[in-house]
């Protein structure tokens, strides 16, 4: 006979998205039973996530506030043709802090230690085949079947490097694209952890989701050595591939994973087409699922579905620039549109991070003299309403 665990709320996986969920509803909701269910061995896996302070409103800002390790005043942007740096607040959130909250805010009989095989509105089927039943299952593996859009892909590699002496760098690059131009728009990105750490990210906006991780990891190596930070000791590695929505049906990819169970994160489709990121979105619904009276299967799966199809169509607008970037710039003329995205106002910048571009910052940012052949550009951008 089957062994079976008995819950209100089963979240399947243990990344950033599930964790963020486990960790709301504790706060909120404490007499709902939960079960986050986990087969790898840490939450959050081998990962550092950042966002601006403006991604995330008051209500949501208590979900976030303990998993910050790491936070900025301000941060730099660098192109050929112009540098700057902008006033606006910028936090870095590690795995292994995130793991740390999990195991301290949930119970022991609340993390339930096995990969998930089936899964549907109230019954998870766990690998060795004991079962969760639940109130309501809320799915949050990874991603669906990207083959079903039209992506390009934002990849990287980022390094922990250690130095023996102060490196001097006193707040985050969040872009920096003076470095050659390979493989699509390229930029390093570097966090100031300690006066002796920096975790620099080396990315991609590539039309590829190849990435050979040694070949870019000397890649940093170069960039360091160019910074004048001599002999660093690399402590931790990472890297990763993010989908660069251009095209897409949102009903088909939120059905590849199972139409009937509610979902989140990556798995629900609920990322900035653009950037990839999916920490804001992931905290806001987190937020809503916390706050819902109701956790059946069925009103989950309502709710998730409808918040992330509503967020996928109201972000048309950043797709069609992703058409532009990829469909209209040379892989080596790439970086020019950010270099002007970059000269505009730091509030409208703001809002694109946070998904929240308002109607005047799109007439801005299409406004001028465009950084791509118009010709091309209407050519990309045609019949890309989805």
């Amino acid at each position: 006979m089957q062994s079976m665990k008995q819950c209100d709320l089963a979240i399947v996986g243990g990344g950033l998205a599930g964790s963020l969920i486990a960790l709301a509803v504790k706060a909120v909701r404490p007499d709902l039973k939960l079960c986050l269910i986990e087969g790898a061995p840490s939450f959050g896996g081998n990962h550092v996530w950042s966002f601006f302070d403006t991604d995330i409103d008051a209500a949501n800002r208590a979900i976030v506030a303990p998993l910050i390790g790491w936070q900025w005043p301000a941060y730099d942007v660098a192109f050929p043709r112009h540098a700057r740096t902008l006033a606006a607040g910028y936090n870095s959130i590690d795995s292994h802090r995130l793991d740390a909250c999990v195991r301290a805010v949930l119970k022991p009989g609340e993390i339930v230690e096995a990969s998930a095989v089936a899964v549907t509105p109230t019954r998870v089927t766990l690998a060795d085949q004991r079962m969760v039943v639940a109130t309501g299952v809320i799915d949050t593996r990874g991603g669906g079947d990207l083959s079903l859009l039209e992506c390009g892909w934002q990849k990287f590699v980022g390094q922990l490097l250690e130095f023996s002496t102060p490196h001097g760098l006193v707040r985050p690059i969040v872009m920096d694209a003076t470095v050659p131009q390979i493989d699509g728009y390229r930029f390093v990105y570097c966090l100031p952890f300690s006066e002796t750490e920096i975790f620099v990210e080396d990315t991609y906006y590539s039309d590829t989701a190849d990435l050979d991780v040694a070949v870019v990891a000397d890649r940093i190596a170069e960039y360091a050595t160019r910074k004048g930070w001599n002999a660093p000791k690399v402590t931790r590695s990472e890297s990763g591939v993010l989908p660069v929505t251009m095209r897409g049906n949102f009903a088909h990819y939120w059905a590849s994973t199972g139409a009937d169970v509610a979902k989140a994160g990556m798995r629900s489709g609920l990322f900035h087409p653009t950037t990839g990121y999916s920490l804001p979105d992931a905290v806001r619904l987190a937020g809503m699922i916390a706050r819902a009276d109701d956790v059946s299967g069925a009103a989950l799966q309502r709710l998730t579905h409808d918040y992330a199809a509503q967020k996928w169509q109201s972000r048309g607008f950043y797709r069609m620039l992703d058409l532009m970037l990829f469909r209209a710039a040379d892989p080596a003329e790439r970086y020019r549109v950010l270099e002007r995205f970059y000269t505009l106002s730091p509030r409208l910048i703001a809002r694109f991070y946070a998904g929240e571009t308002t109607i005047r910052d799109k007439l801005r940012i299409l406004s001028g003299k465009p950084p791509v052949p118009v010709g091309r550009a209407i050519k990309a951008i045609f019949g890309s309403a989805t």
